[in-house]
């Protein structure tokens, strides 16, 4: 990632409808296996995306403190999620989709990390 990527802000908003959606399908598969695809592939490369800001936000914190263990914690598991083969089936897109949620919840918390961290 180049420069001035690191330094744009996600397009969140977007990501958390889709994120949305497809943890709410319940019924049978309805979609081509290569629509699925395409979905995992959208929702791992912004997991990538997500990931590399929650590594940026935990390097700024003390190394001994809880907030960056967290972070860690949840990178190494998303590691190990992402190094997965994408499967074309409903089961694959919910669990990227769930991904980029605990993502972006580290990351909200990460935020809000230096204002406990001054008290």
């Amino acid at each position: 990632m180049g420069r001035l990527e690191a330094e744009l802000p996600l397009d969140r908003e977007p990501y958390e409808c889709l994120v949305k959606a497809v943890l709410a399908w319940t019924g049978p598969d309805a979609l081509a296996e290569r629509d699925y695809e395409q979905i995992a592939l959208q929702l791992t490369g912004h997991a990538r995306a997500v990931a590399t800001d929650v590594r940026r936000r935990a390097d700024q914190l003390p190394k001994d403190s809880g907030p960056k263990a967290l972070a860690d914690l949840v990178l190494r598991e998303a590691e190990g999620r992402l190094s997965t083969t994408l499967e074309g089936t409903v089961c694959c897109v919910q669990n990227r989709a769930r991904l980029v949620r605990a993502l972006y919840e580290r990351l909200d918390r990460l935020e809000a990390a230096p204002a406990i961290l001054a008290v």
